[in-house]
């Protein structure tokens, strides 16, 4: 692959990583306490125009602010 497909899809990946991660702080955020328990999370990437379906799961623990 050349540099301006690595470049975009750096750029992509890192705004999927940000802004995930701001929307997972948000609600967590307006749950309330959330120390102790933890969330199945689950990310499914499709790309118009290809045949792919890719999915990531995972878990995301809460924790008391410090």
């Amino acid at each position: 692959m050349n540099e301006d497909f690595n470049m975009s899809m750096r750029k992509f990946l890192k705004q999927v990583g940000v802004t995930s991660q701001q929307a997972i702080e948000k609600a967590m955020r307006d749950a309330g306490d959330t120390s102790g328990k933890t969330y199945t999370a689950k990310v499914v990437l499709t790309v118009d125009g290809l045949d792919i379906e890719h999915t990531v799961t995972g878990e995301i623990s809460g924790a008391a602010e410090g």
